[in-house]
This record gives structure tokens, C-alpha cells and sequence, in this order.
């Protein structure tokens, strides 16, 4: 279990949060991210002063400055730090838990912090047991999406990857839309991640119209 956290009251109730389309991370999984924002510099630092802990949480619209934040994020410890001689963060962030914003706090900081509630999914602070995820079918949709998107990755790592950490890198990694990342981050457990995961790489392989794909 990570950072010993065993129960969502293990984790800080109040979390800075990271706005950021298109990305997530799911628990235990690795998001690299480079920093340049001023407010988010100050965010880095704040939170290596401190637990380390940032929420990563996409934004649902609104005014670009503060747009809405979506009801569920995933909060992440930052694992992995440096700096850069033109002053940006190259920071890793290993997913821990997700949340749901239970409110949003006035803060002097340039940044935003939410009250997290953590106790929906404290599944997610144990290593999940996939036993019903079809491995084979779900690789064979894996292929034709990769094929029919031109991309390549590392095939022999991704059939001896746990199955967790499969979905999840996978989840994270590939183009999908906002709102089919959110879907992926939602799923209640790793074997209905595992689902969505198929569903949308089967649409994308078929060439189905954006229409088809999850709203």
C-alpha cells in the first residue's frame, strides 16, 4: 500500500488540484508532468514542503481562468523531481487514491484547493485482484487500435505487464478524449475500467464516428 495509507482518512482532507484536460492518473499509476505556470510552480513547491500530494482532476468548462472541475480526480505523490536550467519541474506523480470534491476552499495560494473526500474509494489504496478480465480479447482490440492509429508500443512489455497495470498505463497513456478519460478514471473497479477500455478501443479500430464514442 502506498506511503502506508490504508483508509481515506489516512490521506489530507485538503488537496491542491491540478486542472488539466486530458489527463489522469489512476492509482499506483506514473504521470510525468511539465510545470511551467508560475501558480503551478508554486504548487510544486508547496507540496514538496509539505505530504506531497497534488490532485490531478480535469476541468468540465466554464471560464478558462477557474473552469468547473469535474466531480472525481485522483490525487497522486510526487515521486520523482527536477528542475530544468530554464526553471520548469519535471515531476512524476504516482497515483494513490481517487476523490470526490466534497467543496472548494478560498485560498491566499494562486492555486486551487478542494476538501477531498476519499472514503468512496479506498479500494483503490489496495492492489486490485482482475481475475474476470478477458486478457486475449482485450489485447486483440489493443492491436487494431494501435494499428489503425499508427502507434506503436512495447508489445512484449504489454502482454507481461500485470493486468492492472496494463489497463491502467493504458488508460492514462492513449489520446482518448476528455470525456472518455473521465469515463476510464470513474469506473468503479479495475475490471469495469477494463470494459470502457475495450469499448473504446474497439469504436476507435472500427472508425466509428466521434458521435459513437462516449459522451
Amino acid at each position: 500500500m502506498p506511503q502506508g495509507y490504508v483508509k481515506g482518512s489516512d490521506l489530507p482532507q485538503v488537496i491542491p488540484v491540478f486542472p488539466l484536460a486530458g489527463a489522469i492518473v489512476l492509482p499506483r499509476g506514473q504521470l510525468p508532468l511539465n510545470i511551467f505556470e508560475p501558480r503551478y510552480l508554486n504548487m510544486v513547491d508547496d507540496a514538496m514542503a509539505g505530504d506531497r500530494i497534488i490532485g490531478m482532476i480535469q476541468p468540465m468548462g466554464g471560464l478558462r481562468a477557474t473552469p468547473a472541475l469535474s466531480p472525481v480526480g485522483c490525487a497522486g505523490r510526487i515521486t520523482s523531481f527536477a528542475e530544468t536550467s530554464d526553471g520548469r519541474y519535471l515531476i512524476t506523480l504516482t497515483g494513490i487514491s481517487r476523490f470526490g470534491i466534497v467543496s472548494e476552499l478560498p485560498s491566499a495560494a494562486p492555486y486551487r484547493q478542494v476538501r477531498a473526500l476519499f472514503q468512496p474509494f479506498e479500494a483503490d489504496l489496495a492492489s486490485a485482484d482482475v481475475g474476470s478480465f478477458e486478457r486475449g480479447p482485450f489485447l486483440e482490440a489493443l492491436k487494431a487500435y494501435l494499428e489503425h492509429r499508427a502507434l506503436e508500443i512495447d508489445w512484449e512489455a504489454a502482454q507481461a505487464a500485470p493486468s492492472e497495470a496494463l489497463i491502467n498505463s493504458l488508460a492514462m497513456a492513449l489520446p482518448f478524449e476528455a470525456a472518455e478519460k473521465q469515463a476510464l478514471l470513474e469506473a468503479v473497479a479495475v475490471e469495469d475500467r477494463a470494459l470502457v477500455l475495450t469499448t473504446l478501443l474497439r469504436i476507435d479500430a472500427a472508425g466509428s464516428d466521434d458521435d459513437a464514442r462516449l459522451q
